[in-house]
């Protein structure tokens, strides 16, 4: 089980949300558990929302079944997660827990682009913590639509996947930088993505990533190459990680901004360009492929990507 981010939390803490001061703090936890359990006297089960705890601006909508039962499978649970303020500023302190039990599974989506907004006069930075564990035979999908940076944003962005055993996941993290349609680019502040995803305690992926214009990587062809969209897809789980590779290329559109490879049992795909469109769809396409792979079901859109 994993650590309750409500258990410890005192009222006091949210004082410092009223402060005007480098020391200004806006905090809000979340804390989900899904459980598969029979439905009926069959062989059939489903998963079910078993834990959905929260404070401050962080909640779920009621759990979706759009996916037919499938003999011998757990029917997903598909959750759309809702921060009502639509963004981050400064002070920001987000924290996601989701823990899918033993032969669960759920799928997690947002029903709108996240934005990181300016810092502060103080430059005060925002963070979010995702902490995702999914136990033997568990199956999780971490699939948030894209996050826009605007200019001057300051934060921290952390994700943590810790699998147990047989456990299975895939995920993405779309990024935007800047609103160029806007003619506003992202020309400062300075964001820090860091990855982590372990199976029984051992590191398979470990990642740090700083977002920050004044840096020569942000524009260097060894780096960001002045890319302002990003994107990176992860599946780990897959019975045959290389022949997963070779799917995903002969399927998606030759093109010079993504690649694809596998390590240590993780497929990792990468998106650099400059079209939030062209990273979603790219995204989507993959996952289509993916999904048969890792959850042997065909891909279903959460029906909140069509409104």
């Amino acid at each position: 089980m994993t650590a309750d981010p409500l258990r410890d939390w005192r009222p006091a803490e949210a004082d410092s949300g009223h402060r005007f001061d480098a020391e200004r703090r806006w905090e809000a936890a979340l804390s989900l558990q899904f459980v598969a359990r029979p439905v009926g006297d069959g062989e059939a089960r489903r998963t079910r929302l078993a834990r959905a705890r929260h404070r401050g601006p962080l909640r779920v909508q009621r759990p979706f079944y759009p996916e037919r039962t499938e003999a011998g499978k757990s029917d997903p649970c598909h959750v759309y997660l809702l921060h009502p303020p639509g963004g981050l500023v400064s002070g920001d302190a987000l924290e996601i827990e989701v823990e899918v039990a033993a032969d669960a599974h759920a799928v997690l989506t947002t029903p709108a682009a996240t934005k990181l907004y300016r810092a502060d006069s103080h430059a005060v930075a925002w963070q979010q913590t995702n902490r995702l564990r999914v136990d033997d035979g568990g199956l999780l999908e971490w699939l948030p639509q894209e996050t826009i940076a605007f200019d001057g944003s300051r934060g921290l962005q952390r994700t943590e996947v810790a699998l147990a055993g047989g456990a299975r996941c895939l995920g993405w993290e779309v990024m935007a930088l800047g609103r160029p349609a806007s003619d506003l680019p992202f020309a400062s502040g300075r964001i820090e993505q860091r990855f982590q995803l372990v199976r029984d305690g051992r590191p398979l992926w470990i990642e740090r990533q700083p977002l920050d214009p004044a840096h020569p990587r942000f524009v260097g062809r060894w780096g960001q190459g002045g890319a302002t969209v990003q994107a990176t897809l992860w599946a780990v789980g897959l019975e045959n990680p290389r022949a997963a590779v070779e799917a995903v290329r002969a399927s998606l559109a030759a093109d010079t901004g993504w690649a694809v490879t596998e390590r240590h049992g993780v497929l990792l795909l990468r998106y650099l360009g400059s079209s939030r469109n062209a990273a979603w769809a790219l995204c989507r396409a993959a996952w289509q492929v993916l999904r048969p792979l890792l959850a042997g079901r065909e891909a279903c859109d959460p029906r909140i990507w069509n409104t």
